[in-house]
């Protein structure tokens, strides 16, 4: 049942949680008393950060510097690839921001934390950008599948975000890889 109290400057209610014993509060509350992400939520986000970074870096290295049949198709796909990461990179720093936790997306970090393999330097035939950007497509999404339990576990919503990202990568590698496979039994 809640019970009200009241002081001379204000209100507050305190209610027992159906299924529960009382008011629960989470160690994590800051001073608006919202959710505080733990270090390991906060580690785990910033690595798909750093990941998502480095893909549209990379993607815009591929991009510039690709050459070959199907030039045009592939510079625009990567366009649509870059495109992604930046705005998936966005919603990963800002929910960090919402959860309390500070995103860290300078250079010198994103280099030394990404899991992705460095680009090669100058022009790249379009068969081999292909093969590169599907590598790299697949280990973003190895990142976001390696930290997604622990993420879950801890901030479904967050989850949330990571599935939505998941899905559009493994999209963007089903339809990149396509260009260099041939029809199966054959």
């Amino acid at each position: 049942m809640a019970t009200t109290k009241t002081s001379s400057t204000k209100a507050s209610v305190s209610r027992t949680a159906r299924g529960g014993s009382g008011e629960k509060r989470t160690r994590r509350q800051n001073a608006e008393k919202g959710f505080v992400a733990s270090p390991e939520l906060s580690a785990h986000l910033q690595a798909v950060l750093v990941d998502l970074l480095e893909l549209a870096m990379q993607g815009k290295q591929a991009h510039w510097n690709v050459v070959g049949k199907n030039f045009r198709d592939t510079h625009r796909q990567l366009d649509d690839i870059i495109e992604a990461a930046r705005e998936f990179s966005d919603t990963v720093a800002e929910r960090m921001r919402a959860l309390h936790a500070v995103p860290d997306g300078r250079s010198d970090t994103v280099a030394s934390s990404t899991t992705l393999p460095e680009y090669p330097q100058g022009e790249v035939d379009t068969t081999e950008t292909v093969d590169l950007i599907t590598a790299r497509l697949e280990a973003v999404v190895g990142t976001l599948r390696e930290v997604h339990d622990g993420v879950d576990e801890e901030d479904p919503t967050s989850a949330d975000i990571l599935h939505a990202i998941i899905e559009k990568l493994e999209q963007f590698a089903w339809m990149v890889s396509a260009e260099n496979r041939t029809p199966a039994g054959r």
